[in-house]
């Protein structure tokens, strides 16, 4: 189990050039992925945090959240998701699949240092 390693389903590349910093100066690594298939097959590896963009187009955000939730041996990994402010039937979906923490993109790219440092156990 690597715990200072994160999982990501990002498209966005402002969001992976943010998530690559703020993990180097947490001493973390960055592992990211494209489709639901790589993501479930990568969590087992135990990352300390999954991040998913809830808008990505390449994957079923909310259908994954609640694969890795109902897998017990997954079911504790921490899944943080963002998604645009105006989304709010979105995040709540992801909140009921059992996502851990849903944020607005603009709160999420404010609080990612913060966040990491906590899942970083720094």
């Amino acid at each position: 189990m690597n715990n200072k390693k994160i999982l990501a389903l990002v498209s966005d590349l402002l969001f992976t050039v943010k998530i690559n910093e703020a993990a180097r100066r947490n001493a973390m690594s960055v592992e990211y992925v494209k489709t639901d298939e790589d993501l479930i097959a990568r969590a087992k590896e135990q990352p300390s945090l999954i991040i998913m963009d809830l808008n990505i187009s390449s994957a079923q955000p909310i259908t994954l959240i609640e694969t890795l939730k109902s897998d017990p041996a997954l079911k504790s990994v921490s899944i943080l998701s963002y998604v645009s402010h105006i989304e709010g039937e979105l995040k709540k979906q992801a909140h009921d699949a059992g996502c851990d923490l849903v944020m607005a993109r603009s709160a999420f790219s404010q609080n990612l240092a913060q966040i990491l440092k906590r899942h970083a156990g720094a």
